[in-house]
């Protein structure tokens, strides 16, 4: 099964507006001629509208960080799936720190995911496990629990607008990160199986899951080389002209069409 490989740099609570509109248009410079793979920035909510408009008309599409359930009403702060349609391409659901900081809950992660599709975005679910889940050998029977949390409720038809980013937690901003064969033994033997469970192995086979937690330039390859991994959800890596675009590069030579 080929599946187009997907590269998002989530830049967090990083870069001004006006730094996060001339970064995007240097970068949208710097990989004009890479094809074969998805290219998607997410910056702060209030940087989105901006880079989404520098990025009218170039290969890299933008997605939101987070997005509330409810199409409006009195959550002071939040910003909605309904205010993200015609904006964003993608939003991120579910990611480790809002799930750490912010006190995501599994229940919340599926409400926006079912928000997020109604408003034709398409969610890039997060899931993975803590140092302690993993060393007490709980990784498989969490992360599909989360997986099978996230999706409850939502049928087939939805899958193709769905991407799934294995990011364990222990990896993410530590400077630590899952092997190749870890990460793809998680991808494959535990989210794409539970996938397969919950809609049957053809569907599961086209889902693309990225993996995330301090993947650099000199390490992508040893993640695209596997054969369950599409892909990367990046962090600080994606921060840097030359880092993303090489992360990119490495995509498109490994699993390029």
């Amino acid at each position: 099964m080929q599946r187009t490989p997907i590269i998002a740099g989530n830049w967090k609570m990083n870069k001004s507006l006006q730094e996060s509109v001339a970064f995007a248009q240097e970068l949208a410079t710097h990989l004009a001629n890479v094809a074969g793979v998805e290219q998607v920035v997410c910056p702060t909510f209030l940087a989105l509208a901006a880079v989404a408009d520098a990025l009218k008309g170039t290969s890299i599409a933008v997605g939101a960080q987070d997005a509330h359930w409810e199409a409006q009403g009195a959550y002071t702060s939040e910003v909605s799936a309904a205010m993200l349609e015609g904006i964003a391409q993608y939003v991120i659901i579910g990611h480790s720190e809002v799930r750490a900081y912010l006190n995501e809950t599994d229940e919340r992660v599926n409400k926006k995911i079912k928000a997020a599709l109604a408003y034709g975005l398409k969610p890039i679910v997060a899931v993975g496990e803590s140092l302690e889940q993993n060393e007490a050998g709980e990784t498989e029977s969490f992360v599909s629990g989360q997986v099978r949390a996230a999706l409850d409720g939502i049928d087939a038809a939805n899958m193709q607008n769905i991407i799934f980013a294995y990011e364990p937690i222990w990896a993410i901003g530590t400077g630590k990160n899952a092997s190749g064969e870890i990460a793809n033994q998680v991808i494959g033997g535990t989210i794409r199986a539970t996938l397969a469970s919950l809609y049957g192995d053809a569907i599961a086979q086209t889902i693309r899951i990225q993996y995330g937690g301090s993947v650099k330039p000199d390490n992508m390859a040893e993640y695209m080389s596997q054969p369950d991994i599409d892909g990367a959800l990046v962090g600080g890596a994606s921060l840097k002209v030359d880092d993303f675009k090489k992360l990119v590069e490495v995509a498109a030579q490994q699993k390029g069409g």
